[in-house]
């Protein structure tokens, strides 16, 4: 079964989300909710439905934006039940000129593997005015080396090629035991996807990945982020979704919110 097949079974849940504080737990026995900062909401009150899969994502790093904008659906999302606003927020990369949106992700939480065909899909429909930034967090079962190989794989431009692959690997191949991985262990799987080994596992602990891993832990201390997946844009708002796909729903509402402030709308 796919990745994105077998994945979006876990959206009939609520949305929860791994934290800094317990362990994710496994992606076959994810509970419906876990500790976090801002609980998920019954099912009863907002039940979760099961999206149809999107036609594939390429495998690429920069996926080409689409033509135009999507068009917000449901109800206008409302400050302090749909979404926080940042007080003094700055976006992750300033300067850009773009409506960014970050992902605050770890490839331990399960949470975050559900989410990914999503939000892949979701990154697939957005123009030109918008940039997409994943940032790896501390979330999750021993998150940390985790975090340090998606910023070494950025750096030696394999992204493109092991993002996904390395959910699939964790939650449901299980070829690398988050638990007991190391830069050692991970190197060697990357080396599977053109590598050098040697090269990532000192990538992995190099300057210039401490610089990002650093200015990632910043970006969420500065934004309360305090659990994955979580998903801010513009560096001003911080979402709430009640679902994986109700996040989404209200990044596109403030996508076009920012976009209609910009041009005077």
């Amino acid at each position: 079964m796919s990745l994105r097949a077998t994945l979006l079974l876990t959206l009939l849940l609520p949305l929860a989300a791994c934290n800094k504080d317990a362990p994710a737990p496994t992606a076959e026995t994810a509970p419906a909710t876990t500790e976090a900062a801002t609980p998920a909401a019954p099912a009863t009150d907002a039940p979760a439905t099961a999206a149809t899969p999107a036609a594939p994502v390429a495998e690429s790093a920069d996926i080409p934006p689409a033509a135009s904008p999507d068009v917000p659906v449901g109800p206008a999302p409302v400050a302090g039940i749909d979404y926080e606003e940042i007080a003094g927020g700055q976006p992750f990369e300033p300067g850009s000129g773009k409506i960014e949106v970050v992902e605050v992700f770890s490839y331990t939480c399960p949470h975050c593997a559900a989410f990914e065909p999503l939000v892949r899909a979701w990154r697939a429909r957005q123009p030109a005015d918008v940039k997409f930034t994943p940032v790896a967090g501390p979330f999750g079962g021993n998150p940390e080396p985790f975090a340090r190989a998606y910023y070494a794989a950025e750096s030696l431009g394999l992204l493109g090629k092991t993002h996904e692959a390395m959910f699939r690997a964790v939650h449901l191949d299980h070829k690398i035991d988050m638990h007991d991985a190391n830069a050692e262990t991970i190197s060697a799987w990357y080396a599977g996807y053109g590598a050098d080994a040697a090269q990532f596992a000192s990538t992995m602990g190099s300057f210039a990945v401490d610089a990002k891993f650093k200015r990632a832990l910043q970006f969420m201390q500065r934004s309360a982020v305090d659990s994955s997946p979580s998903v801010v844009v513009d560096g001003k708002y911080k979402i709430k979704g009640k679902t994986l796909e109700d996040t989404l729903r209200i990044a596109t509402h403030l996508v076009a919110q920012e976009r209609a402030a910009r041009s005077g709308g």
